[in-house]
């Protein structure tokens, strides 16, 4: 055991000499300081780029594509649903086939050649060549279509590879933390990214729509820059490495066989298990370990909560793409100056904005109150009631909205067609979308966290992710099968000429529905205290023998430090 412990403190301080010739001999707590300050920084510049690509990508796709809509609308949904994806794909990569540092650098050439190609696309740039006759690069449609598809193809998997691995919630440390300090994280987290993005959807669009709506591509790219350089100042130090658990193949294969088993042989394990998971064990016939089992018992006990977040997720998909069109649809003029169009979203992020704070005294208040807990699951129903109002008032706004006699309006030097209403009208849909996430979002990821083991706590939020993109997918499904179920009245090109309200009403119908199904389970997450936690990670034996292990530690430190023992007595 001496040698053991001899080798372990070797290793650690080689490790800790490393750290320290790299980082120019910081001290502990500077050196996790500098790790958190980069690590922010880098995920802000992501969320930038991000967010400079989506935030008036309808309005290129109609305005320089010549998409429809609906087509347009679509177009943004899968671009997000895919880098809410990516970063699972590119995890498992990590974990399992390519190294962390090799693939990182992977990802951030795809994600330079994808924000580098955008420009490209739109060209020429009319802003600074007057004369058309100096152009030396001109692109067909198809051609920019093909280039726009495939920078987006590489954008993704870029976000993918930075989210997944310099930028995973595991290099933040939250171990140790309890439910008021995790709470108190997320909300946090999600302030400053919206935060962050409300400062891009107010500089870049009108970058994009009224200055050089062209140039506008390349902010994301240096956006980019920005984040490539940040990695660079701490290299090794920003790639975090986790500790090793149970890999996604694992907990999909746990899955597979629990399942393979209750076909085949059902009626032979009817009275021997309690649970249809175990009949993955290895007790009963299966090939994966107890650990592993009930690892997964622990996470699919979740499934039910991610679940009713893809509804939900589908009607925050709307800010992009349903409510983003009635913007552009309505009269954006405000005392002799145009909107952006993607400004209309900072109004929803108003509210996030403002909430935090005052959910951080409520929370702090509740917690304190409590001796056994606070559940945040009352938020999640108060949140997704509010985003199914959302999309209700968002149908009677549409209503309202064509009341208004017919105006033009010039967007991206075209003029279109709209309704003479003030866009501020649509304010009200926005807001509720605000509060929404500023409940929903925070409170999701918290349960997800808190309310697995240790060990399998990345595979729990990789899950959360993966509904989170099914909801933006679904989204784009409920728009193509509407509008080719409807021809083209429930997702109209013209609006006026059309029946969006019906699109709202029903995706409002849908939400209300999956509102008081999960009102029906949420008290099976009601509970955050220790005890219940220790009922799924207490009962893993690896985590049992490392409680042992600490607890001989501790004891092991008070016999060494003991001032009432002889040295005969310690030896």
């Amino acid at each position: 055991e001496k040698q053991l412990l001899n080798s372990a403190a070797g290793k650690e301080q080689r490790l800790s000499s490393r750290r320290s010739n790299h980082a120019g001999n910081l001290s502990p707590p500077e050196k996790k300081l500098q790790e958190a300050v980069c690590v922010l920084l880098v995920e802000l510049c992501e969320r930038f780029t991000f967010f400079g690509i989506v935030c008036n990508m309808i309005l290129f796709c109609t305005v320089k594509l010549g998409y429809r809509n609906y087509q347009a609308a679509i177009v943004n949904m899968c671009f997000v649903g895919a880098s809410m994806l990516t970063p699972v794909l590119v995890g498992w990569l990590a974990e399992c086939l390519v190294g962390r540092i090799k693939l990182v650098c992977i990802c951030m050439f795809l994600h330079f050649l994808g924000t580098a190609l955008l420009p490209v696309v739109a060209f020429p740039f009319e802003d600074i060549y007057i004369d058309r006759r100096h152009i030396l690069l001109t692109l067909t449609k198809r051609e920019q279509k093909i280039v726009f598809y495939f920078a987006l193809l590489t954008a993704s998997l870029g976000i993918g590879g930075i989210r997944a691995i310099v930028c995973p919630l595991s290099a933040y440390n939250l171990e140790d933390c309890g439910p008021k300090e995790l709470l108190s994280f997320f909300n946090w987290f999600y302030w400053l990214i919206n935060l962050n993005s409300a400062v891009v959807f107010v500089i870049i669009s009108y970058i994009q729509q009224s200055v050089a709506r062209n140039l506008g591509f390349l902010i994301p790219f240096v956006s980019m820059l920005m984040a490539m350089i940040t990695i660079h100042m701490v290299r090794g130090e920003m790639i975090y490495k986790p500790k090793s658990d149970n890999s996604l193949l694992t907990t999909f294969g746990v899955i597979a066989s629990a399942l393979k088993a209750c076909c085949v042989r059902y009626r032979y394990f009817t009275g021997g298990v309690t649970n249809w998971l175990d009949h993955a064990k290895e007790n009963y016939g299966g090939q994966y370990s107890e650990t592993q089992v009930e690892s997964t018992k622990s996470l699919a006990r979740l499934f039910p909560l991610f679940a009713f977040q893809i509804l939900y997720r589908t009607c925050i998909m709307q800010i992009p793409s349903g409510y983003y069109l009635q913007t552009m649809n309505s009269n954006l003029h405000f005392s002799g100056f145009v909107l952006p169009v993607a400004a209309m979203n900072v109004i929803s992020i108003v509210p996030l904005l403002i909430l935090v704070p005052i959910l951080e005294c409520l929370n702090s208040y509740l917690f304190s109150s409590k001796g056994n807990g606070h559940s945040p699951t009352i938020y999640i129903v108060v949140g997704q009631l509010s985003a199914a109002l959302s999309v209700m008032v968002a149908g009677f706004s549409e209503i309202h909205r064509k009341h208004f006699p017919p105006v033009e309006q010039t967007l991206s030097e075209e003029v279109l067609l709209v309704s003479s209403m003030p866009c501020f009208h649509l304010a009200p849909q926005y807001i509720l979308l605000g509060v929404a996430e500023a409940l929903v979002t925070p409170s999701c990821s918290l349960l997800s966290f808190r309310l697995v083991p240790e060990r399998i706590r990345g595979i729990s939020m990789h899950f959360l992710t993966l509904f989170n993109g099914a909801g933006c997918f679904m989204g784009a499904f409920f728009v193509q099968t509407t509008h080719a179920g409807s021809q083209g009245s429930w997702f109209p090109h013209l609006l006026h000429e059309g029946k969006l309200e019906r699109f709202f009403f029903f995706l409002a119908s849908l939400m209300m529905v999956n509102t008081l199904g999960f009102w029906t389970i949420a008290h099976r997450y009601n509970n955050l205290d220790q005890e219940f936690t220790n009922e799924f990670r207490g009962s893993l034996p690896e985590e049992k023998l490392l409680k042992h292990q600490k607890s001989i530690k501790c004891y092991d430190s008070v016999l060494e430090s003991s001032p009432i023992l002889s040295p005969m007595e310690k030896t």
